[in-house]
This record gives C-alpha cells, sequence and structure tokens, in this order.
C-alpha cells in the first residue's frame, strides 16, 4: 500500500517520533524490526537485504535489519548511522514518521535536527553498558527542544537474559537523571529489536513486565499532551507585487489561525491593518492554519518588508534586541563572545552577537558550569544581541517561532542552533540621543572627511611605524587626527584583557566603537593592531558609513617578522614564555579584499609612507 493511501485509509493522526541514544544502542534494527513487522519491505528489497548482510551485516547468517535505514556507504562501512533517516510505516491503528538519528557525538548536530522535528523521542539505551554519555547528552537536547514525552527503551535485554533487575536498575538510574529535564511522561519498555520482543508483539520472556508493547504505546500516545493553541505567526517571505493593482505578502504560516476580516499587526513597526484576501495557488480561501503556504492581502498599505512578522494585536510577541537564548554550538570553530554571526527567525536575518555566555551545561550531571567559550556540540546559556529588534517568542511556548540559527559570516556555514528563552528588557529611560551637530558638520568645520585608517598584520610588519609617520604627515599637512595602538589601549581601557580568542576579539569590540566615536567628532583616527580575526576588522567597518573604513594590509612575510622582532616577543613566543602568539599558536587571518595593501619587505620607510599617500588620495588624503 502507497503512503498517500495508507494516509486515507482513516487511520488515527501522523505521529513524528525519533529514535536516539549512543552508538550501537540498536535504533537503525529498531526501525528495521518495525518496518519489517509493518510488512512494508518488498520483495526485491528483502532480497537485496539479504545479500547486503552477508557483506555488511553483524548479525552473523541472519538479516540484519540495521541496514535497511543505513543507506549511506560509509555508514555500512562503519556499522553506524551518520545521517538522520526518515521512514514511514502504519499500523492498523496509527501512521509513523521515524527518523533514525545518529548516536556519535560527532553528528550531534544531525540528532538536534531530527529532534526539531519529532514529538516524542524514543531513547535506546544498551542493556548491557546502562546510561552513556550520549543517552545524556541526547536526553538533555530532546528536553531543550521541547519533546516532553520520551519511551526509554531498554534494548538488547535478550543478552542479559531478560533479567528484570538490570532493567528496573536502568530505569531508576534513567529517571534520576531525568527528573530536572521536565518530561511530562517517560514510559520503560524492555526488548529485544533485534529479534522483536515486546517491539509489536509481547514476549513470553519477559512475565514481568506488564505494561505495553512499543507499538501499542506509540498508538495510543497523545502527541499533544501539554500543548496549547498557538497564536498566529506569519513571517513574510516574500513582497509579491506583480502590477501595480496588487500587493500581497506571501510565506508559510507558522502557527495559529487567521481569517478574512481578521485585525494583525506589524510586529516590527507596531502598524494595524485588517486581513482583506487570503490568496494561495487554488484561489482564495477564508482562513488558513499553520503549515498553510498563503500570500495575505491587507487593507492598507502598511509598511511590510521580508523577515517582518505578522500577528493578531491581542497576542504579539516581544520585540527586543537583546535576549536570553540556550546555543547548542554546531561549529568546529569554538564560539567567541562579542563575535558578530548572522542571526536567521523564520525570514529575519540580522547581524547579532553573544553578548555574554552565562554558563555551560554539562550533559553528564546537568550541572552549570561557568565558561568562556562553547567547542563543537556543547551546549550553554548566553545572552544575544542583535542590531535591530526581532521577535521573541519562548522556545518552550512555541517551537516555530521560538527556534533560530546563529551563521558564520564569511563560511555561511550554520554554527549553531538556538532556542529563545525570554527578552532582556533595558532600563526605560536609556535612550539614542540626536544632536543639532553631526559628524559631517564637524567633519567640514575641520575641513576634512572622517574616515578610520585600520592597519593590519603581524606583529614586526610595521603597522605602528607607518602609522606614526602617517599622522605626522597628516598634521603637516593640517588634518586633525588621533591614533589608538594596541599596546596603549592595553594599558588602560583593556587592561583587563587576556590574549585568548575570546579577549581578542572583546579588544578589537572595544577599539571599533572607540573609533566610532572618533569618526563621529569629525577625525581622522588611524588605528594599528594584530586584529587578527577578520570577521572583527568587518565588524567595525560596519559601525561606520560607506568610505569611513580604509583596511591597510601591511603584508609583511612572518619571517621577516621574526628576523625584525622589534620588540623580542617571537623569541619568548618560540620559549614557550608567551602563550597564544599570533603566528605560533594563534592564527591570523589574512584580508580577503583590503582598500591597501603594504609590503614593507627590504623598502625604506619613507617608500612606503609615499605609497600609501598615493593610495590614499581617493579618500581625500594623500
Amino acid at each position: 500500500m502507497t503512503e498517500e493511501a495508507t494516509l486515507s485509509a482513516g487511520h488515527r493522526d501522523m505521529l513524528r517520533f525519533l529514535t536516539c541514544g549512543s552508538v550501537d544502542d540498536g535504533k537503525s534494527t529498531l526501525i528495521g524490526r518495525l518496518l519489517y513487522d509493518s510488512q512494508l519491505i518488498m520483495e526485491d528489497q528483502l532480497s537485496a537485504l539479504t545479500k547486503d548482510s552477508r557483506r555488511h551485516g553483524t548479525t552473523g547468517k541472519e538479516i540484519d535489519l540495521a541496514l535497511l535505514v543505513d543507506g549511506l556507504e560509509a555508514e555500512r562501512q562503519q556499522g553506524i548511522t551518520i545521517d538522520v533517516a526518515y521512514r514511514f510505516f502504519s499500523t492498523t491503528r496509527r501512521s509513523f514518521i521515524v527518523a533514525d538519528t545518529p548516536g556519535h557525538e560527532q553528528y550531534t548536530r544531525n540528532m538536534a535536527t531530527g529532534a526539531s522535528n519529532s514529538d516524542i523521542a524514543v531513547i535506546l539505551i544498551d542493556a548491557r553498558k546502562g546510561l552513556l554519555q550520549q543517552t545524556r547528552r541526547h536526553s538533555y537536547i530532546c528536553s531543550l527542544l521541547g519533546i516532553r514525552q520520551v519511551v526509554v527503551a531498554v534494548n538488547k535485554i535478550d543478552l542479559v537474559d531478560f533479567s528484570q533487575a538490570v532493567f528496573d536498575s536502568i530505569v531508576a538510574d534513567y529517571n534520576k537523571f531525568a527528573a530536572p529535564l521536565g518530561f511530562l511522561n517517560i514510559t520503560p519498555v524492555p526488548m529485544s529489536a533485534r529479534f522483536g520482543d515486546n517491539v509489536t508483539t509481547r514476549s513470553d520472556k519477559t512475565p514481568w513486565y506488564q505494561g505495553p508493547t512499543l507499538v501499542e504505546h506509540l498508538e495510543e500516545i497523545d502527541a499533544s499532551l501539554g500543548s496549547v493553541e498557538l497564536p498566529f505567526r506569519f513571517s513574510v517571505q516574500w513582497v509579491n507585487r506583480p502590477n501595480l493593482d496588487f500587493r500581497g505578502f506571501s510565506g508559510t504560516i507558522a502557527s495559529g489561525r487567521v481569517a478574512v476580516g481578521d485585525a494583525v499587526v506589524v510586529v516590527a513597526s507596531g502598524r494595524v491593518s485588517t486581513v482583506t484576501r487570503i490568496v494561495t495557488a487554488d484561489g482564495d480561501i477564508d482562513s488558513a492554519v499553520g503549515g498553510e503556504a498563503v500570500t495575505l492581502v491587507l487593507a492598507d498599505e502598511v509598511d511590510v518588508a521580508r523577515g517582518d512578522m505578522l500577528c493578531h494585536p491581542q497576542a504579539r510577541p516581544s520585540s527586543a534586541a537583546q535576549f536570553a537564548a540556550h546555543l547548542l554550538w554546531m561549529d568546529t570553530d569554538a564560539l567567541l563572545p562579542g563575535r558578530q554571526y548572522l542571526l536567521r527567525s523564520g525570514n529575519l536575518w540580522t547581524p547579532c552577537s553573544v553578548s555574554s555566555l552565562r554558563h555551560r551545561v554539562n550533559v553528564n550531571t546537568l550541572e552549570k558550569m561557568s565558561a568562556t567559550t562553547l567547542e563543537l556540540n556543547e551546549i550553554g546559556a548566553c545572552n544575544i544581541s542583535t542590531t535591530r529588534p526581532v521577535p521573541v517568542d519562548a522556545y518552550a511556548e512555541n517551537k516555530a517561532t521560538g527556534a533560530f540559527i546563529l551563521v558564520d559570516r564569511f563560511t555561511n556555514a550554520t554554527a549553531a542552533a538556538g532556542m529563545m528563552d525570554f527578552p532582556l528588557r533595558r532600563a526605560s529611560n536609556i535612550h539614542q540621543e540626536n544632536f543639532l551637530v553631526d559628524k559631517q558638520a564637524r567633519g567640514a568645520l575641520l575641513q576634512q572627511k572622517p574616515v578610520i585608517l585600520w592597519f593590519t598584520g603581524l606583529s614586526g610588519s610595521g603597522k605602528s611605524t607607518i602609522a606614526k609617520r602617517l599622522e605626522e604627515r597628516l598634521l603637516r599637512d593640517g588634518r586633525l587626527t588621533y591614533t589608538l595602538d594596541g599596546d596603549n589601549l592595553r594599558h588602560g581601557l583593556n587592561r583587563d584583557l587576556g590574549f585568548r580568542d575570546a579577549d581578542r576579539v572583546e579588544n578589537i569590540r572595544r577599539v571599533g566603537e572607540v573609533a566610532k566615536l572618533f569618526v563621529d567628532a569629525g577625525l581622522i583616527v588611524l588605528c594599528s593592531f594584530i586584529s587578527p580575526f577578520r570577521a572583527e576588522r568587518e565588524m567595525v567597518r560596519d559601525l561606520v558609513g560607506p568610505g569611513e573604513f580604509v583596511e591597510i594590509f601591511v603584508d609583511t612575510p612572518i619571517e621577516e617578522c621574526i628576523r625584525r622582532d622589534p620588540k623580542g616577543l617571537y623569541a619568548k613566543a618560540k620559549a614557550g614564555e608567551i602563550k597564544n602568539f599570533t603566528g605560533f599558536d594563534s592564527p591570523y587571518e589574512r584580508p580577503t579584499n583590503p582598500e591597501v595593501v603594504l609590503d614593507t619587505t627590504a623598502r625604506l620607510p619613507d617608500d612606503v609612507l609615499a605609497e600609501l599617500l598615493e593610495r590614499l588620495r581617493p579618500y581625500g588624503l594623500g
């Protein structure tokens, strides 16, 4: 029977669940058993499975049901699941979509993807091993991602002689660990996925177990337990204006319901209007619900852009530029608080940074631990600061709109999956003041264009030497300047910072804010910093207007810098006296498109200065 036919055969609602747990706990075998017992394997599939079992199987001469799911060649060779595999099956009472998620810690991000789309979690535990670190990690992620009902499937019970004592001990350990996680329902089941005990049929080898089989429980479970009717949320994907007579807003309803005649409000601006039409590919409809792709036409010409959210005026989300959240870090590069990332929430993209990391969660003990960064697969609570207010729904209340991702600005890789907790309110008496005198007026008074001249390069490259000579020349030409130097600022403003990556990020963030103030004052500000990370240099560029940031890359090879070693730093780094020294045990990311590149190798300072002045003429200098 096809999936479409099955769904139309009068079954109960669809249940989405995932299998998770540690490596080799039997997740893929369980799904293979469910497919096999549901008679969803065709004869040709069964024949191919028999051959594959001889080649890749781990069950001797028997059919290895795990191979039904482990479709990637790499998975079959290693005997582990790498990707998330989705499978459909049904019984006479219900239809299911099950996500087989990887157990290896390296693929925790894939497991989180499966959990974010599931209603129930089946957490497998090898009866011989008990609770492992990945059991705890996956349980915590399930809780974090809003799953409130779990099945503790104590698998391979046959390998411990169907022992009730082993089963009871594992269940007690799990209940003790999971008590703080807020699960509404924890159902333990002893089973053998390989032989089918207590999976679809009750086993006579566990007479001490009186509960339901796994399938019986999944057939009866109420997936809506603990949920409430969610408010209307609509994130605009596209402003649809094919001609002068039509203007609509297209997207997919994230949650709730909307009908023609309903009042809606634009969260960003607070402007209220009324829905006059709901347009679909099949024509107009009177109402629509979560999951439907529609175009909404409003009665008024309100300002709405891609990424804006529409909602009912009486059920608005908070709108905040700062909010608390939990992050599951997914990047091989560690989180650096203060670094700018891109946040995507719905169809809204905006620059953001982690303003503070409140704690990291120890997934074994659930203890909150102090931390300055998050590594791959670590979970932490933090405060997020965005460049513009964003709609904030608590993830625990609305998974559809409370989720977001952080994206690396340069690689476009997903750096983290985030779950919003609550907005952070600023003091109501703090406002942005606009003055009657601006930087254009100050620059006109000084007869110069305000600009940041940002010198970057390795220690010993000649940055400070060139910056000093340039400032001297500009002063002689009647220009008002100021130089910000890394060493000088570390004696005062940044004296509390070390040289870890997170400290370097915060160092440049502070420098950028100070340089922005100098530009606003109408000055030419020269900044001489190693500034090893591309992201922070671009962050400073974004603080000021077009043409107000000039990146000057002093491109001196490290061999030449070591030969010069004007401060003796390279010698100390070689001797191990200085840690996290750029060029040795801390990286330097070369600029990709600087306005000026200077090579100081075997050149006199006056020659370098002359070249620089010539290159600065387009910026009103030189």
